[in-house]
C-alpha cells in the first residue's frame, strides 16, 4: 500500500513539474514575442526617421512640403497641454484619494463612489473627447483651446491618478498611524507628516504614468482641437494648439512617402518625450524610497 501510495506521489509531482516547465516554456516564448515585435517596430521607426530628425524638423512648423515640414507647434502644444493637464490632475486626484482613504466613511455612498471611478478609469477615451467638446468647448464657451484640452485630458487621466493613489496610501501600515494617535498628532498632522511622505512615491509614479498615457492620446484631443498646420505657438491657455499624435496621424494619412518618414521621424520624438517621463518617474520614486522621512 506504502509503495502504491508513493508510485502514485511521484506521478503527481512529475506531472506537476512538467506542467511547470511547460508553463515556463510559454512565458518564455510569450516574452521573446512581444520583445521581437518591439524591436522589429522600433528599428523600422528608426530607419525610416532617423534621416529626418535634425534641429530643423525640430524647430519647423508643420507645411504640406516635406521638405519643410517641422513638429514646432505640436511640441510646443503637447507641453502646454501636459503642463496643464498636471496643474489640474494632480491636487484633485490626489486630494481625492487621500479623502476616500482617510476622511471618507464606509458606507454606500463611498462603496457607489468606488465603483464609479473604477468604471470611468475604463472609458473609451474618445468618449472624453466628446464631453470634452460638449461641456468645455461650447458649453463654458472656452473655444478649441489649450485649456479646453487640458480640462479634458483631466477627466481622462483622472480615475487613474486616483486608483494608483489609492494604493499607495494604502500600502502605509496602520501600525504608523497609530503610533502616531497615540503621540497625540491629529489625523490632519498624521496625513501630512505620515501618510503623505510614505505614499509620495507611489503618487508621483501613477501621476507620471497616467500623465504619459495623456501624452499619447490621439482620439479626445481630435475633438477638441483638430488643427495640423498651425505657424504659432499657443501663448496662453486659450490659444488653438495642436500635439504630437494628431501631427503623427496626419503624416501618416497623406499619400507622399516622405510624409511616412516624417511621421517615423515624430514617433521617435514622442518616444523620448515618454521615455523621459518615465525614467522622471523612476528617479523619483527610487528617491523618495531611499529617504522617505526627509
Amino acid at each position: 500500500m506504502i509503495a502504491k501510495t508513493t508510485v502514485i506521489a511521484d506521478r503527481k509531482v512529475k506531472r506537476r513539474r512538467a506542467l511547470g516547465y511547460a508553463f515556463l516554456a510559454f512565458c518564455i516564448l510569450a516574452l521573446t514575442f512581444a520583445l521581437a515585435s518591439l524591436f522589429t517596430l522600433l528599428a523600422t521607426i528608426i530607419s525610416e526617421g532617423a534621416q529626418w530628425l535634425d534641429w530643423g524638423f525640430i524647430s519647423h512648423y508643420g507645411s504640406r512640403h516635406p521638405e519643410e515640414a517641422g513638429l514646432k507647434a505640436a511640441l510646443a502644444g503637447s507641453i502646454w497641454l501636459m503642463a496643464m493637464t498636471a496643474v489640474f490632475t494632480i491636487p484633485v486626484g490626489v486630494g481625492a484619494a487621500l479623502y476616500l482613504e482617510e476622511y471618507a466613511p464606509k458606507n454606500w455612498l463611498t462603496r457607489i463612489i468606488e465603483l464609479n471611478i473604477a468604471n470611468l478609469a475604463g472609458v473609451p477615451s474618445i468618449v472624453y473627447g466628446l464631453l470634452g467638446l460638449a461641456v468645455f468647448v461650447q458649453w463654458l464657451a472656452m473655444g478649441r483651446s489649450v485649456l479646453a484640452g487640458a480640462f479634458t485630458m483631466t477627466l481622462l487621466v483622472l480615475p487613474v491618478v486616483i486608483i494608483t493613489s489609492r494604493e499607495a496610501i494604502r500600502t502605509v501600515p496602520n501600525t504608523y498611524r497609530e503610533a502616531a494617535y497615540a503621540l497625540g498628532a491629529t489625523r490632519g498632522l498624521v496625513v501630512r507628516d505620515i501618510v503623505i511622505p510614505l505614499s509620495l512615491p507611489g503618487i508621483l509614479t501613477g501621476v507620471i504614468l497616467a500623465l504619459s498615457r495623456a501624452l499619447g492620446e490621439a482620439a479626445p484631443i481630435i475633438a477638441i482641437s483638430a488643427l495640423v498646420y498651425l505657424t504659432f505657438i499657443p501663448g496662453d491657455p486659450l490659444d488653438r494648439f495642436t500635439v504630437l499624435p494628431i501631427q503623427i496621424f496626419n503624416w501618416v494619412s497623406r499619400p507622399q512617402e516622405e510624409f511616412r518618414g516624417l511621421a517615423a521621424a515624430g514617433i521617435m520624438v514622442l518616444l523620448i518625450l515618454l521615455v523621459l517621463m518615465n525614467s522622471i518617474a523612476i528617479y523619483i520614486r527610487n528617491r523618495f524610497q531611499s529617504r522617505p522621512w526627509e
